[in-house]
């Protein structure tokens, strides 16, 4: 039976989504989730005949008459996917947004007209209709389209966005950004286009087998290089094969890197999906697969690790085919290679694969124009300076040209290819590192050259004096603290959690406590618990779900508490159950006022153990951050859990006795009444400070 979006009836009855939302809830006894859901046709006909007292067509006809350009967008965007489905020569972005300018600027409608200009990325958009950059994130991935806070976005979806909300949209094109995107957005001639490598990301869970896949191809050993045999950044390859060149980018598979898999996929031709055959399709096999899918790009299945003993591959096409991968075998479209990485077994089988798949759809672009590509991912070398990972996606880059990616700028002094040498010139699907820029790029920005350093300069300070603007316009994440101002506005109707501890049983016993919570003015959802430290990717849900984060009896890393602050997460961490629920509901009846907080001051590192008969155990230890004070409070961390909470009973520095020891500097700690430590603990000192009521 046919099926309506909630969005589209609602424009054809001249509604607001979500009031439509209200009435099928309320008086149809309809239950969808949001504007993008879909409501059998024969309910929305019974909705229109209610309220308009006209049926379906006789709507649609009179929408024709009055409104004819009131579907241009939704009209747009089904033309492109039907297009890009059919293989047909795409129309050029920058003719598709002079037709959607002209399109809009006809509308006379009493929306709030919104003036954007240049650039503009989801963090601006978002801050210029006023709303949270994590909520526009969330309705973009509803559209299928997987963008960060500091990625560009396409005119017709700004259009598709700005009408759901209410806005009209109106692009000026700052006059040095249009003759930038004038000669990158310029068509290129069919006879000028050559073929190029196909980029190929290798994506797939932990410990499947994706660095040693990429070995066996390359036949160069990245695996031992790599901490814990794990990969630490995206690594970019070219490989030869019977005089054809493949790109493979390997994207990191441990769910601490979910970000920069993601950018993986953005950027690629095809998906090489590495699947364990003796552990089949594991959580992050299926984030993988959701990656790949959002960003519409066929998928080829590498079926690793055939030789063990306990392999299944049956078992794992059965998994794959719930995830709608069919097997060809199975009638379906989705090629599934059988290798073992380590006896280099069907190797040959996945390059003839993908060179297939490359042959058929007919990868091309021009050498003969400025190149443009995608940061891939950047860092800040100590000798070298900043430094991007780069991949050229169209046109020639050459040393000595200047170029602008995201807000910084710079001009090539070096290019490194994956080899490690130097190189003078790098074409269409090539990754190379890249020496010169100003400042650290953000992996995801698009780069181009451009004629002079001086439109670099010029376009790179104006995208960062924007990027400044909606950083200091984001929206606030929830806290305890202003909880019960925001359910009293009207802000908050869910009160969001994130829990983690230190055994199942506590995480369990705390769920249940805190569920009981839940009264008529504000519900308690909890988004996500497990036992462990709380980790990057527990604060990255929290800040996508603006949820609060409890922490029972564990701790989080340095880096952890950097990225809380960066993300402006409320972390709360707790030994004693019962201070969590006090506190939770406190907060939630406007009682919660803090009179304390703790301040961090440093961590150190047990090196090594010293027993004393009249002392006791005295721990030898490394300042890893902060400083260590004499009169601190410390707790003993020990696998990223709370051992022991005690005081300092002696600081010493070689023989003298010392107030406090700086980051980098050894030292030897004895503390009061506890003696049970070991090597590669973690001493973290803390402060609390008293917090005025505000």
């Amino acid at each position: 039976m046919a099926k309506v979006r909630v969005y589209e009836l609602a424009k054809e009855l001249g509604i607001n989504s979500k009031k439509l939302i209200d009435v099928l809830k309320n008086d149809f006894n309809v239950e969808v989730k949001n504007h993008m859901s879909t409501i059998e046709k024969e309910k929305a006909e019974q909705l229109m005949q209610r309220l308009t007292g006209k049926d379906m067509l006789e709507a649609e006809e009179q929408e024709k008459v009055e409104k004819p350009q009131k579907k241009v967008l939704q009209k747009k965007v089904v033309e492109m996917k039907k297009t890009a489905q059919k293989k047909s020569p795409p129309v050029s972005r920058k003719a598709r947004k002079k037709s959607l300018t002209e399109e809009t600027k006809k509308e006379t409608d009493k929306k709030t007209l919104l003036r954007l200009e240049g650039r503009v990325t989801v963090g601006e958009l978002a801050a210029k209709m006023d709303i949270a950059a994590t909520e526009l994130i969330k309705q973009l991935l509803e559209l299928g389209v997987m963008a960060n806070i500091n990625q560009e976005l396409e005119p017709d979806i700004i259009y598709l966005i700005a009408e759901e909300y209410g806005f009209d949209i109106m692009l000026e094109t700052d006059p040095v950004e249009k003759e930038l995107q004038d000669s990158v957005e310029s068509e290129d001639k069919p006879e000028s286009l050559k073929p190029r490598p196909p980029v190929v990301t290798v994506l797939g869970h932990v410990d499947h087998g994706k660095t040693s896949l990429l070995d066996a191809i390359r036949n160069a050993n990245v695996t031992a290089s790599e901490a814990g045999g794990i990969t630490q950044h995206i690594g970019a390859y070219q490989v030869n094969i019977d005089d054809h060149k493949i790109v493979f980018l390997d994207t990191p598979g441990h769910e601490a890197f979910t970000a920069m898999r993601a950018r993986g996929a953005q950027v690629t031709d095809i998906a090489v999906l590495v699947v364990a055959a003796d552990d089949g399709v594991m959580p992050q096999t299926i984030e993988a697969i959701n990656h790949a899918q959002a960003a519409g790009v066929p998928i080829i299945v590498a079926l690793n690790k055939i030789d063990r003993p306990n392999a299944n591959p049956e078992r794992v096409k059965q998994q794959l085919s719930e995830n709608n991968l069919i097997p060809e075998e199975w009638g379906g479209d989705t090629i599934i290679v059988p290798v073992s990485a380590l006896r280099q077994e069907g190797i040959e089988d996945l390059l003839e694969a993908i060179s297939l798949t490359a042959e058929i759809n007919e990868y091309k672009a021009n050498p003969n124009r400025p190149a443009s590509g995608v940061v891939i991912e950047a860092k800040l070398d100590k000798g070298r300076g900043p430094v991007a990972t780069v991949l050229v996606q169209n046109g020639t880059l050459r040393v000595g040209e200047p170029l602008v990616g995201g807000s910084v700028f710079g001009k090539v002094r070096a290019m490194v290819n994956d080899r490690g040498k130097r190189i003078s010139s790098a074409g269409p699907s090539t990754p190379v590192e890249i020496l010169g820029l100003s400042d650290v790029a953000q992996a995801g920005d698009t780069f181009q050259v451009v004629a002079d350093e001086r439109i670099a300069r010029q376009v790179a300070e104006r995208r960062s004096q924007k990027l400044r603007e909606a950083t200091i316009k984001k929206a606030p994440k929830i806290s305890l603290d202003d909880l019960f101002k925001r359910i009293q506005e009207g802000e908050v109707k869910e009160l969001k959690l994130i829990i983690k501890g230190d055994a199942q049983g506590s995480v369990e016993a705390l769920k249940d406590s805190l569920l009981k919570l839940s009264n008529e003015e504000v519900g308690l959802q909890i988004i996500h618990s497990g036992v462990g430290s709380i980790t990057e990717s527990d604060v990255m849900l929290a800040s996508a779900s603006d949820a609060i984060i409890i922490g029972f009896n564990v701790r989080p890393e340095a880096n952890v508490r950097r990225m809380v602050e960066a993300e402006n997460v409320d972390m709360r961490l707790y030994r004693v159950i019962y201070e969590v629920i006090e506190d939770i509901e406190k907060a939630m009846r406007g009682l919660l006022a803090p009179e304390y907080k703790e301040v961090i001051l440093g961590q150190a590192e047990v090196r090594q153990i010293f027993k004393v008969s009249k002392l006791g155990t005295i721990a030898g230890c490394y300042v890893t951050n902060g400083q260590i004070n004499r009169h601190a409070s410390v707790r003993v961390i020990r696998d990223g859990k709370v051992v022991q909470e005690s005081k300092i009973d002696s600081l010493r520095r070689f023989k003298d006795d010392v107030r406090e020891v700086s980051s980098g500097f050894e030292c030897g700690i004895l503390l009061e009444n506890f003696n049970d430590l070991k090597e590669g603990d973690i001493l973290e000192a803390f402060t609390e400070e008293k917090v005025e009521p505000v």
